[in-house]
């Protein structure tokens, strides 16, 4: 199953670019870095980010998609 990305997250207009199909990260990949910027930021994570070495789980970056799974399914509205 894939997931809807939402397209390119820095289209470019540019004939160069236009039969590519490696036109860079798409918009749910920036939505995943910006919520993963934050969850980061949290200073309440920052003791069990550390404890667990990192990402524990894979709690962190699921969270991230989802937030920016949720992110492409309000801009549908």
């Amino acid at each position: 199953m894939s997931k809807e990305t939402g397209g390119p997250a820095f289209p470019v207009t540019s004939d160069n670019y236009a039969n590519s199909e490696s036109v860079g990260m798409t918009l749910r990949d920036y939505f995943a870095a910006k919520a993963l910027q934050g969850l980061l930021a949290n200073p309440k994570l920052q003791p069990e980010i550390l404890k667990h070495g990192g990402a524990f789980g894979g709690w962190i970056e699921h969270s991230s998609y989802g937030w920016a799974d949720a992110m492409l399914e309000a801009r549908k509205k």
